[in-house]
This record gives structure tokens, C-alpha cells and sequence, in this order.
């Protein structure tokens, strides 16, 4: 194995050390003002700096949290006194990484499903990113379940593009993450989701092996089988985690380096349960950990935003129990009596 591949799988294993996971603070402009207008703080850049350096600065945050996905704006802030935030983060032990798709757009000629954008320049862009600091990257491609949808079509062109994406991250000594999110939103059951999760993963796997990548060296960012939002009975902790975890022995192969779940649109402390309820079930061909954006976030924000100096070191309080919450649960070791603590 050469140098470089020995690189990808030595920071591929960082991201998913035992009882790490990885804080997702790579919102776009839009998702940003949208999070700060819900709490009344105005999307300036100073404001969105003062926000992510808050939370990336939180002491001891480093022993839960590996890695830290970026925006654009982001990898490139300075503070005050001119320390850049990838260095806030090597100095807390917190690895950078960046989101390097350009977003969900519609797919033409099919109605309400989208192919995720971003191919053109990327080898170029990632080539910036690699000098800027980031160690891994991240690409997110969007699948609805609905009426007669997914279509095979929507499935493969987004899993192409993934693992094309991915193909040009590790020629780059770049980590990709891998990001089919089957949305929650509707009112399908757990057998639905299921289906829908188990197909689009057997789809990106055998384009990543087309595309000649490095499953030891790829983290794949999967959701969790769940039903959906708008659903009558939704499924318990236990069943999805069930659900998920035959989905994924169905789907992933056993080299890749480690599987993170996405929080999507879940309540906080439902989604550490849902990881800690999958990792008390055993052991796994591969570390079951979390990339939550809104589920490490939303208390932290809020508590910032009410008073952005005085309330600093409390909001980097709630983020560090936040973090050290989902890291017990990705040893399966949580329990609501330490959630309380």
C-alpha cells in the first residue's frame, strides 16, 4: 500500500476511534440564516464566525468529537488575532473536513427528485482544500420516497456521482464521505424505508467499486431506517435499530472504514438512543458512530443566541454533553440516568 493510501485509512480510523463522532457544522448560506433567523441572530459573517469558533474552542471537546465538517466560508475564517479556525481545531485534537458538493437540484425528467451537483472543478477545488487543512470531505445526495419514487434512475445517477466524488477525494489524500440520505419526510412505513436505503446502498457500493475506491480509506454518512415523519405509528428505538442494522449487513461491505449516521430532522436525544440501541446489539463488521448537524447543535445554538457573550461558556457546555452523550452511545454504553446527569 502506498504512502498516501496508508494516510487515507490511518484518517479514516481517526474519524471513527472509539466513542468519536463527527459535529457537522456545514451549513450552507441558506440552512445558516434559516438556523439563526429561528433563534433572531442576524447571518453576518462575524456573527457565524463568533458562532462555529464558539462551538469548535469548547475544552475537552476533542476526547468526543473527531472531526469537524466545514463550509466553504469556513475553512478560510480567521479569528481576531488571526488564528484561522483549522487551527482553533488541530489544536483541540478535531480533524477539518469540508463539504464539497454544490447541492441537491432538480433531476430533469423526473418530477420531485433531485441528482446532487459539483463534479466540474472538484479535483481542482480539493487540491485548495488539501492546502487549507482538511483531512476528509463530504457529499450529500438526497433521495425522497414518495408516489412511484425513488426511480432507479435518480438512485444511479446519484450514486455515480458519489463515488466519482469520492474517486477524486482520495487522488487528493482527501477522506470522502459518502452521504445518501433517504429523506424522512412523508408518511411511508419502516418496511418502505427499507427497501428504499437497501436499494440506494447496493447501488453506491458497486459504483464505488467501479470507480476503483478504497473502501478501507471511505466513510459512508448513511440515515437511519426509519419511518416516516408524517407516518401513523412510528416505528420504536428498537425497531430501528433493528431495521438499520440488517440494512447495512445487507448493504455494506465489511472493509469500509466506518458508518456515521445523520441525525435528519430527528430530536436530540431520539438519535443518541437510536446509536446507542444499535451498538448495544453487538459487535459490527465496522464502528457505528454519528455526523449530527441539528442533534449536537439546536440546544447550543439557541443558548448562544440569547446572549452571544454572556451565555458562551454555557452553550460550549451543553455542545461538550451533547458530544460526550452520542460518543457513549456509540460504544453503546448510554443510558438515560447519565443523559440526566
Amino acid at each position: 500500500m502506498t504512502d498516501r493510501l496508508e494516510q487515507l485509512v490511518e484518517i479514516a480510523q481517526a474519524l471513527v476511534a472509539p466513542g468519536k463522532g463527527i459535529l457537522a457544522i456545514d451549513e450552507s448560506g441558506g440552512t445558516i440564516k434559516k438556523r439563526f433567523d429561528s433563534v433572531k441572530i442576524e447571518s453576518t459573517e462575524a456573527n457565524r464566525l463568533d458562532y462555529r469558533s464558539m462551538m469548535l474552542a469548547t475544552p475537552g471537546l476533542g476526547e468526543h468529537i473527531s472531526g469537524a465538517i466545514l463550509f466553504d466560508e469556513t475553512i478560510r475564517q480567521k479569528m481576531a488575532d488571526g488564528t484561522s479556525l483549522v487551527q482553533v481545531m488541530e489544536q483541540g485534537g478535531i480533524l477539518p473536513g469540508i463539504k464539497v458538493d454544490r447541492g441537491a437540484k432538480a433531476l430533469a425528467g423526473f418530477d420531485g427528485e433531485k441528482v446532487t451537483e459539483g463534479l466540474d472543478g472538484l479535483r481542482e477545488r480539493l487540491a485548495e482544500y488539501a492546502e487549507l487543512g482538511a483531512k476528509f470531505a463530504k457529499w450529500r445526495a438526497v433521495i425522497t420516497i414518495g408516489d412511484d419514487i425513488p426511480s432507479r434512475a435518480c438512485i444511479d445517477a446519484n450514486a455515480h456521482a458519489l463515488a466519482r466524488y469520492a474517486a477524486l477525494c482520495q487522488e487528493a489524500g482527501i477522506v470522502p464521505i459518502v452521504e445518501p440520505e433517504v429523506l424522512m419526510d412523508g408518511d411511508h412505513d419502516l418496511d418502505t424505508s427499507f427497501d428504499v436505503t437497501e436499494a440506494t446502498l447496493k447501488a453506491l457500493f458497486s459504483q464505488l467499486y467501479e470507480q476503483n475506491v478504497m473502501l478501507e480509506g471511505t466513510i459512508l454518512k448513511a440515515s437511519m431506517v426509519i419511518s416516516g415523519s408524517d407516518a401513523g405509528d412510528r416505528a420504536g428505538a428498537e425497531e430501528v435499530a433493528e431495521a438499520t442494522v440488517d440494512c447495512l449487513l445487507n448493504a455494506v461491505p465489511a472493509a469500509t472504514a466506518g458508518v456515521v449516521f445523520l441525525s435528519g430532522g430527528q430530536e436530540d436525544v431520539e438519535a443518541t438512543a437510536h446509536l446507542d440501541a444499535m451498538n448495544k446489539m453487538g459487535d459490527m463488521p465496522w464502528p457505528l458512530s454519528f455526523s449530527y448537524g441539528r442533534a449536537l447543535q439546536a440546544e447550543c445554538l439557541a443558548t448562544w443566541a440569547s446572549d452571544p457573550k454572556g451565555n458562551r461558556e454555557k452553550a460550549q457546555h451543553i455542545l461538550l454533553h451533547r458530544a460526550r452523550m452520542n460518543g457513549l452511545a456509540a460504544l453503546g454504553e448510554w443510558s438515560e440516568e447519565e443523559e440526566k446527569e
